[in-house]
C-alpha cells in the first residue's frame, strides 16, 4: 500500500478517535469530513503533524460529551486536506484497517484516544482478488430495487464495472442504513461476508416496500 502498512504492527498502537454515529470508513474507502469543533481541529492538526491516522468509531449511547464506544472501528489516513476561510477543515480519510478497542486513554488530549488492536483485522491490509462467488447480477438487482424504493440512484456503469471491494464498501459507507446496521457491516468477517450481508439488507428493505403496497 502507498502508506507502507503491510502488517498490523506497522500501525500505531495509540490512535485518536472521531466518534460519529452513522459514519464509518472501510479499508480503501474514502470518507469526506467537515471538521469544525475545536477539539477535532486540534486532533487533525496533531494527526497531520504525525502519521495522519484517525480512527472512526460509532458511539453506542446518546451523543453526550463522552459516549460509550462500539468495540470495533476503522482507522483511516488523511489523504486530502483543505482549510476554509472560516477555519473549518475539509479532509478525506482513506480507510486502512479495522481495529478493536483495547482501552481508552485518560484525558491526555482534548479529543479521545484509544489503544487499538489491529492484529485481528490484519487481512484488511491486503486488497481482495477476483470476484470469488460474488453474484454481481443478483446484487445489482437487489440494489436497483432498494434505490427505487428510496428514490435514490447511482452511476450504474461504475457499479457494473467496479471491483467487488470498491462497490460493496462504498455502498456500505454511503447508503442511509441505521447505525447498528452499518456497525454490523463494518464488523463482517471479510468482504465476501459483507457483500452477502449488504445484499440481504437491500432485499429486506425492498421487500418492506412491497409489503407497504399491499396495505390499503
Amino acid at each position: 500500500m502507498a502508506q507502507g502498512y503491510v502488517k498490523a504492527s506497522d500501525l500505531p498502537q495509540v490512535i485518536p478517535i472521531f466518534p460519529l454515529a452513522g459514519a464509518i470508513v472501510l479499508p480503501r474507502g474514502q470518507l469526506p469530513l467537515n471538521i469544525f469543533e475545536p477539539r477535532y481541529l486540534n486532533m487533525v492538526d496533531d494527526a497531520m503533524a504525525g502519521d495522519r491516522i484517525i480512527g472512526m468509531i460509532q458511539p453506542t449511547g446518546p451523543s453526550l460529551d463522552a459516549p460509550a464506544l462500539s468495540a470495533v472501528g476503522c482507522a483511516g489516513r488523511i489523504t486530502s486536506f483543505a482549510e476554509t476561510s472560516d477555519g473549518r477543515y475539509l479532509i478525506t480519510l482513506t480507510g486502512v484497517c479495522r481495529f478493536r478497542v483495547v482501552a481508552e486513554l485518560d484525558g491526555r488530549t482534548p479529543y479521545r484516544q484509544v489503544r487499538a488492536a489491529f492484529a485481528p483485522f490484519e487481512a484488511d491490509l491486503t486488497p481482495p482478488e477476483g470476484e470469488g462467488d460474488f453474484d454481481r447480477p443478483g446484487f445489482l438487482d437487489a440494489l436497483r430495487r432498494y434505490l427505487t424504493h428510496r428514490g435514490l440512484d447511482v452511476d450504474w456503469d461504475a457499479a457494473e464495472g467496479a471491483p467487488v471491494e470498491a462497490l460493496v464498501n462504498s455502498l456500505t459507507m454511503a447508503l442511509p442504513f441505521e447505525a447498528a446496521e452499518k456497525q454490523a457491516l463494518l464488523e463482517a468477517a471479510d468482504i465476501w461476508a459483507r457483500a452477502s450481508d449488504l445484499a440481504a439488507l437491500l432485499r429486506i428493505d425492498a421487500a418492506s416496500s412491497d409489503d407497504d403496497g399491499l396495505i390499503q
